[in-house]
């Protein structure tokens, strides 16, 4: 019986998400990665994304896939909002890493770049999915011009991301400086 309820637990582990993102407030670290736009490929860095605003940073499981594809969907729809609010926005992903440059042309539809999330961006955004090691869960963060944390949403179904996100940019232009 004891083996049995080991192993029911352990599946269940298995199957749910880490659910262990930063806390708001934390310093988020700093990251340069391998990211495609329109077909081309470029270094994205997250401090010099920061010296023009905020930052919309959301980590995906896996290119091409439903629910990922749902969420790059809804991201490209709201790009130009987050562009009026002064926020970068960038996806990234370690799952189908080699079809990137498809994918945010194809489904991201030109609007945004998406990056590679390599182990050192994983393990510091502890958005590791535990389900599929390497791979990263499904975590939105915004991080204000400050390099902090100002919101995170970390939940597999990909409702709720764009219109949190998007609220807490908005939150952050409407706060006084200082």
């Amino acid at each position: 019986m004891l083996k049995i309820l080991t192993a029911l637990s352990i599946a269940a582990l298995a199957a749910t998400p880490a659910f262990a993102a930063l806390p708001v407030g934390a310093k988020a670290p700093d990251f340069t990665t391998k990211a495609a736009l329109d077909g081309k490929d470029f270094d994205f860095s997250l401090k010099a994304a920061l010296k023009k605003g905020p930052v919309v940073l959301y980590f995906f499981p896996a290119a091409f896939t439903s629910g990922c594809t749902v969420e790059a969907h809804a991201f490209a729809e709201a790009a130009d909002d987050f562009k009026k609010e002064g926020a970068t926005l960038i996806g990234l992903t370690a799952g189908n890493a080699e079809r990137i440059k498809e994918f945010t042309k194809v489904e991201c539809r030109d609007k945004f770049p998406v990056g590679l999330a390599t182990a050192a961006t994983i393990t510091g955004y502890k958005v590791a999915l535990a389900a599929k090691p390497g791979w990263t869960d499904r975590t939105s963060y915004v991080i204000g011009r400050n390099g902090k944390i100002a919101y995170v949403l970390s939940e597999m179904s990909p409702e709720g991301h764009i219109t949190g996100t998007l609220a807490a940019v908005k939150g952050l232009k409407a706060k006084p400086k200082g």
